[in-house]
């Protein structure tokens, strides 16, 4: 492994951070100050991680509706999303996208949405851009188990094989599409399994192992911006948490969770850091403590901001020809 501490430090700091801001905001959602279904990612942290720490400024992602760890290991500003999420209109987008709905521009696009598969057919466009531009940035397409049973899943990655298109289709396999689980709605083993008969690289991954997710994303990378095309990785993983805030989970047990509990992809990076890079204990907990700080800081700057006035409804639909938001 060729990562230095400091940038494991930053993996293992990011990871908090995500997982902080989904339980903040999921305790928010219980509140009721959170409007709609709140879908977080507590428990695939190691994923966004493990492929935004393979990408550089220009790069683009299509991200879905359980995407805030992708934008929160983009950099995204913690205020800004928190704001988001309560639609103030201190947002990204103005409190009018909400968090299935949240895009950035900086260091490079990433738009969510809340359609399942929605982001196939988006991030193979980001790369369709790069391949016309001749650009040598790559698009990251994250989806779910579910997603890959949709028809957009074999449009897109077929196309992008065919034209050889610098994509990374990212499926971030947490067992269940809702309350079905994945043995009940996929034909092969694994979703991996159909790279071949696309004719690219099919490669399947330790979702929690964020080490492994960056090794495996590091290669498809290299390829897609070599021209070679795009790549398959299917990362295995688990939710800890339902599917929504207020999903009853009768589809699974407590027992099944607590297992996937005492594999903690976050603890693990822990004992890298400690036995493999002489991190002292006290400096996770005073990271952690950093961390803390940032997200009540983020969440009471959003709680406090103003709602978007009635008279904006109608802004920010249409784009002028010289690109002024109307």
């Amino acid at each position: 492994m060729d990562l230095n501490r400091e940038t494991v430090l930053k993996m293992y700091e990011t990871m908090v951070t995500i997982r902080r801001f989904d339980e903040t905001a999921a305790q928010m959602a219980r509140e009721g100050i959170v409007y709609g279904s709140f879908h977080t990612y507590v428990g695939e942290e190691a994923i966004a991680v493990g492929v935004v720490f393979n990408l550089k400024d220009g790069d683009a992602i299509a991200s879905t509706h359980r995407g805030n760890g992708h934008f929160i290991a983009r950099g995204a500003d913690l205020r800004k999303m928190f704001a988001e999420c309560l639609g103030k209109i201190t947002g990204y987008c103005r409190g009018k996208g909400g968090k299935m709905h949240m895009a950035i521009l900086e260091p490079g696009l990433i738009t969510a949405n809340g359609i399942v598969g929605g982001g196939l057919p988006i991030g193979t466009g980001f790369g369709l851009h790069f391949h016309i531009k001749k650009s040598d940035n790559v698009s990251i397409s994250f989806f779910g188990d579910g997603a890959a049973n949709q028809g957009a899943f074999h449009e897109c990655v077929n196309m992008a094989a065919v034209w050889k298109l610098p994509v990374v289709y990212v499926c971030e396999n947490n067992q269940y599409a809702i309350s079905t689980p994945v043995s009940q709605s996929l034909s092969a083993e694994h979703v991996a399994d159909r790279g071949v008969g696309y004719g690219i690289p099919g490669v399947l991954v330790d979702g929690n192992d964020v080490f492994a997710v960056y090794e495996v994303i590091g290669e498809a990378v290299k390829r897609a911006r070599r021209g070679e095309g795009p790549s398959l990785i299917e990362c295995l993983t688990y939710r800890y948490r339902g599917h929504h805030e207020g999903d009853i989970q009768n589809y699974r047990t407590e027992e099944e969770i607590e297992e996937w509990k005492k594999k903690d992809l976050i603890m693990r990076v822990e004992r890298v850091l400690v036995d493999t890079y002489g991190v002292k204990p006290e400096e996770l907990i005073r990271l952690k403590e950093q961390v803390e700080e940032k997200i009540q800081e983020a969440a009471e700057y959003a709680k406090s901001s103003p709602w978007p006035a009635p008279e904006t409804l109608m802004e920010d639909l249409y784009v002028k020809e010289d690109g002024v938001v109307l």
